[in-house]
């Protein structure tokens, strides 16, 4: 009797082991085999995951829009510099690196302030505030064929980025897209930073956070006139001095001489200042310098001081041609006052007579009208920049004929 209630106990346990392994289903990564007749030996099927593609934003993949410098990631300091690229696949996640500001949660003000466009659309408007910050620019079932803009929207001086790299699916590709036609480069100050351009509070003062060069004129007229650009600027910085607040201080080290031939300058990253630019990369068809308002604060109506903006501003031109020798030279101002706009047209013409270099010119800009408002710092509103840039770009179109 013992025996039978063993053996029977036995048969029971056999019958649920065979009906467990029945029931199990295949983890994934296991091989599962394929249904074959009596006798014949199943065959494996294994199931391997694909691994996304990863791209550096180095020249083979992107093209490098201002002034960059590839350093184990494509470094971006003046305003408007970044990548452009053309982007096949269903994903795509961009990774970007901030410098010391962005370590700094308390230092909002000063934050990187980053743009993501999709085929012109902006879908990405962030502040880099950490030290790596990942962004999913597209996520879909759907294959995109499309041209992503990368942009540093904030200025050199707060901080600085990286462009770390690219992940699609494992499908995706990017490549970089064709330069424009034209180029033009543009030298100034906040005005063209777009300073304060997004808070229409003439009270309130200085933020990345409401600072965006695509809605000032110079990026405008670019747009205007379908060409590539390059933007040196930094606020407050002038030909012979920074901006003065009481009108008798000169500010000597916040000048755009200085870093013009530099990858920019910032205050959380030195080697922005370290690095010199390679002008052999593309000459520009024309360089536009918008410099004098912060010189302004300083010369006011004194003979002697705006005398020496004039012999400042000479050296410069030197400069400017030394390394672009065939570009169309524009010497404008006017948007946030018109003072020093007679010193601008002696200095081209004692740089021409001195020279013998006739391929310069000046253009006064139409001083911003109250009804059109006042941005942060009473510096121009976006209808402001958008004027401007109208009047502009029909100038400089005849001058790229």
């Amino acid at each position: 009797m013992k025996k039978k209630c063993i053996l029977t106990a036995a048969v029971l346990c056999l019958l649920m082991s065979l009906t467990a392994c029945g029931d199990k289903k295949p983890t994934d990564n296991q091989t599962t085999p394929t249904q074959a007749g009596d006798g014949a030996t199943a065959t494996p099927t294994i199931t391997v995951q694909e691994e996304p593609q990863m791209f550096d934003f180095t020249e083979e993949n992107v093209r490098p829009i201002g002034r960059t410098f590839y350093d184990f990631g494509l470094s971006c300091a003046f305003s408007g510099s970044g990548a452009e690229f053309k982007f096949h696949g269903s994903k795509l996640v961009i990774r970007v690196v901030g410098d010391n500001a962005a370590k700094n949660p308390f230092n909002e003000d000063n934050h990187t302030r980053l743009a993501i466009c999709v085929d012109g659309e902006r879908v990405i408007d962030e502040m880099i505030n950490e030290e790596m910050k990942e962004f999913t620019v597209i996520d879909g079932a759907d294959v995109k064929d499309c041209v992503i803009n990368v942009i540093k929207l904030s200025e050199t001086a707060m901080s600085t980025i990286k462009l770390m790299n690219i992940e699609t699916d494992p499908a995706g590709s990017v490549s970089p897209t064709e330069p424009r036609d034209k180029f033009i480069e543009f030298v100034g100050d906040s005005i063209t930073c777009g300073y304060g351009v997004d808070d229409e509070n003439r009270d309130h003062h200085f933020s990345t956070k409401t600072e965006d060069c695509t809605k000032a004129y110079a990026y405008k007229t670019a747009q205007l006139l379908g060409a590539d650009y390059s933007l040196v600027s930094i606020s407050g910085y002038g030909i012979i001095t920074g901006y003065s607040g009481d009108g008798q201080t000169k500010s000597e080290s916040q000048t755009i001489p200085k870093y013009y031939e530099k990858l920019g300058f910032s205050y959380a990253n030195s080697k922005a200042a370290k690095t010199d630019w390679d002008f052999t990369k593309r000459e520009p068809d024309i360089v536009v310098i918008n410099l004098g308002t912060n010189d302004d604060s300083w010369c006011k109506t004194i003979p002697e001081r705006q005398e020496e903006y004039i012999n400042g501003y000479i050296a410069f031109l030197k400069t400017i041609r030394e390394k672009n020798p065939n570009a169309t030279i524009v010497c404008a101002l006017g948007i946030m006052g018109d003072n020093l706009y007679a010193s601008v047209e002696k200095t081209v013409a004692r740089y021409s007579e001195e020279t013998g270099d006739t391929n310069i010119e000046s253009f006064h800009f139409t001083p911003q009208n109250p009804a059109d408002g006042y941005a942060a710092d009473w510096h121009p509103t976006a209808l402001t920049h958008t004027k401007a840039s109208e009047k502009f770009a029909e100038r400089l179109k005849e001058l790229l004929k």
